[in-house]
């Protein structure tokens, strides 16, 4: 799904209904639409890196495999960065796990001269993503500063304008054959608050992920801007991502893959994969409609933009192998209370809903049309149209180009079945 997708009816549905199920139980609308692409889109969360970024051409960064840093005026008393207190692993041996307390002193010996408070961190051992948080201050203004850490197949790269509008992204390939990504953007794609988000996103040929992130306030969502810009330049988060010790971090986080490269995971591919989605999705266009522009973020994800003439209008497709293996066992016949009362039910069995509505819950005036469906299998392929050329920007016509019973015969086209 794209970055800052807007919660869809199946979406809400589905969290209605698991509520039901479980009680207590409270689902993430927004996880279980990642759920739904997850096989073939393992995004780290980029977010802790899911996202922006910016940058500057000509780096200068620390050379890979070089001398260890060691923060100026430490000694021996437990303040030396994690490559340098980390023991070499025998050969066989998992790396020893390094804890948040050893990330969050590697960050501020990686800062330049300044305050530092509102520290928090995870471990490479705690289940979930490590990471160190600090807000650091140079005089000018308190500023959130974060490094998340992952492993990855997919190589760094500037996210897509037609989602995340940015001032400035840049791609490089290091001489180790490490991709960097330097951006430049903001918190909130339609920039309703002045929150802004500036990152460097490093991804080695082994897979190892290190994402730097800092903002011009104090915290990421929330806060009051402390400040016109973060207090880093790119060529310094650039720097403090290409320092080995968050490699050294990265592999001590348990699981396999560890030294693998990236690209060459043993994962099965998703049953639809990216290109034939969008390729398909551009082919079932009504005459008339012109297609402008294309793309996706994940396997099971495309979207393009048309124009009949009248203006550009933004049509996205999820094409979802049987999403109820997403679910828990126990929650799987949740799928028969989405599609229960009030949906119809075609003649080969397929289940269909539709919704007319906004587009979004931040102002933007979008309206969005959409047909939902799942086949008797549990194939899910829900299209939805807009009426403007992307998510994050205004309204561009009135109503989306494409009418409902276009968004119908495209969402039961058997194109889609061809596709697995």
């Amino acid at each position: 799904m794209p970055v800052e997708t807007r919660e869809d009816p199946f979406e809400d549905r589905l969290g209605d209904a698991l509520r039901r199920a479980g009680g207590s139980f409270e689902t993430d609308r927004a996880a279980l639409a990642a759920g739904g692409a997850a096989r073939g889109h393992r995004a780290l969360r980029r977010r802790r890196a899911a996202v922006l970024t910016g940058g500057v051409a000509g780096v200068a960064l620390l050379g890979v495999g070089g001398a260890l840093l060691v923060p100026a005026g430490s000694g021996d008393d437990g303040q030396r960065s994690v490559a340098a207190r980390q023991a070499t692993p025998s050969p066989g041996r998992e790396p020893a796990a390094v804890s948040g307390a050893d990330l969050l002193r590697t960050l501020k010996g990686l800062l330049p001269e300044g305050g530092v408070s509102g520290e928090h961190a995870r471990g490479t051992d705690e289940g979930l993503t490590p990471y160190a948080h600090v807000v650091y201050d140079d005089g000018e203004g308190g500023a959130a500063v974060e490094v998340s850490l992952g492993r990855t197949e997919e190589a760094a790269a500037c996210p897509d304008r037609v989602f995340t509008p940015y001032d400035s992204c840049e791609e490089e390939k290091l001489d180790d054959g490490s991709a960097l990504v330097l951006f430049r953007g903001y918190d909130y794609a339609d920039r309703r608050e002045d929150t802004k988000r500036w990152y460097a996103e490093l991804v080695t040929p082994q897979g190892q992920q290190v994402t730097v992130t800092e903002w011009n306030a104090e915290e990421e969502k929330g806060a009051p801007v402390s400040r016109e810009e973060p207090p880093l330049t790119t060529a310094q988060l650039a720097e403090i991502a290409a320092a080995p010790e968050w490699r050294e971090a990265v592999d001590a986080v348990p699981g396999p893959g560890a030294s693998a490269p990236a690209g060459t995971g043993s994962e099965a591919p998703s049953a639809a994969e990216g290109t034939g989605v969008r390729k398909t999705l551009a082919g079932l266009m009504p005459r008339g409609v012109k297609v402008v522009a294309d793309g996706g973020q994940a396997p099971e994800y495309a979207y393009v933009v048309v124009d009949d003439g009248k203006g550009e209008s933004f049509v996205q497709v999820n094409v979802q192998p049987d999403i109820t293996e997403t679910l828990p066992p126990n929650t799987r016949s949740v799928a028969d209370q989405l599609f229960g009362s009030g949906a119809e039910t075609l003649p080969d069995g397929t289940k269909l809903t539709t919704q007319q509505g906004p587009g979004d819950d931040k102002g933007l005036g979008l309206v969005m049309w959409t047909v939902d469906t799942m086949r008797t299998d549990g194939l899910r392929v829900v299209v939805s149209a807009f009426n403007s050329g992307s998510q994050v920007t205004g309204p561009t016509r009135d109503t989306p180009a494409l009418g409902m019973d276009d968004l119908r015969r495209i969402a039961t086209s058997k194109e889609w079945d061809r596709l697995r």
